[in-house]
């Protein structure tokens, strides 16, 4: 592969995105290791690789839709929202992000079935619904408010998080669930914030999400809504005994949380004040899951 072909295939990676899977898949393996099982390494690498092709076949995938259907034409870019970019720039080599959003899909499909194998048909509901979501997301989850609100915290949280934990220990749990709410609210409130600035671009070519159809104050208000949902599910989790004490470590986040909510609250129709706040939303993005798995591991030492 020469080097402007390896330009396009790593530019629609969006590979400073990918940050997001190896917090999710450790949040995931941490839950398993709460569980007081032995950690399967080949079972966590081929997990996060899963994860990882995953994401990135969803990002080329939109990165191709983008450029063909004239968005990435007319978007705005800032450093959280509008796309790589890449294509416009080398709009001949538009194919190269279909291959690598398919042959990523593939490798994602291989370790599936390799875990349906291992494990028999309880992973089927994931899997099946993580490919669907893939497929779909640009064409069809972007056109629908409720679907495109939810969908990017069912990938990261429900699907990688429970995910991770089904296959190191072949079971869904209580613990997976609840440790998958953080990441499923905050991934839909990243996604959230970053569709403020594209409102006038999406709408255009025939999106539909909450920003688009109430406008960015009222999704400002259900932006707050799921930060708060992020730390009311570590809470009830540890109220029902079902998370450790040291899960509430999660809850430090939350010095972060109130000032990027009151951000969002008030500058959500200003984008060159609002990029600061989008900017330390995706700190809280990271550093919340990272919190909940060392409480659950720190716990599974320290009972």
């Amino acid at each position: 592969m020469n080097d402007s072909n390896s330009k396009i295939v790593f530019g629609t990676m969006r590979i400073p995105f990918l940050v997001l899977n190896p917090v999710c898949v450790a949040l995931g393996a941490a839950t398993a290791v709460f569980s007081g099982i032995t950690i399967n390494y080949l079972y966590l690498f081929l997990a996060l690789i899963g994860a990882m092709t995953a994401h990135i076949s969803v990002n080329a995938l939109n990165e191709y839709s983008d450029f063909k259907s004239g968005l990435d034409l007319n978007t705005q870019r800032t450093p959280f929202s509008g796309g790589s970019g890449t294509l416009p720039k080398s709009p001949e080599k538009a194919n190269i992000a279909l291959i690598t959003g398919v042959a990523t899909l593939v490798i994602t499909i291989l370790i599936g079935i390799y875990f349906l194998y291992v494990w028999g048909v309880w992973i089927l509901p994931l899997g099946l619904l993580g490919v669907v979501v893939i497929v779909v997301y640009t064409d069809w989850i972007t056109r629908s408010p409720f679907l495109c609100l939810i969908a990017p915290g069912l990938g990261f949280g429900t699907m990688m998080v429970m995910g991770t934990t089904f296959v190191l220990t072949g079971n869904y749990s209580w613990e997976a669930f609840f440790a998958s709410l953080v990441p499923f609210f905050l991934v839909s409130d990243l996604l959230l914030l970053n569709q403020f600035p594209d409102v006038e671009a999406d709408k255009n070519v025939g999106r539909n999400h909450l920003p688009i159809l109430i406008g960015r104050k009222k999704s400002a208000i259900i932006y707050t809504v799921f930060l708060a949902g992020t730390y009311l599910s570590v809470v009830l989790g540890f109220i029902l005994d079902i998370l450790p004490g040291l899960s509430l470590l999660a809850l430090g986040t939350i010095i972060l949380a109130i000032p990027v909510a009151m951000g969002a609250l008030k500058h959500s129709d200003d984008m060159d004040k609002l990029i600061p706040y989008m900017g330390k939303n995706v700190v809280i993005n990271i550093l919340t899951p990272v919190l909940l798995a060392i409480g659950l591991v720190v716990s599974s030492v320290h009972p």
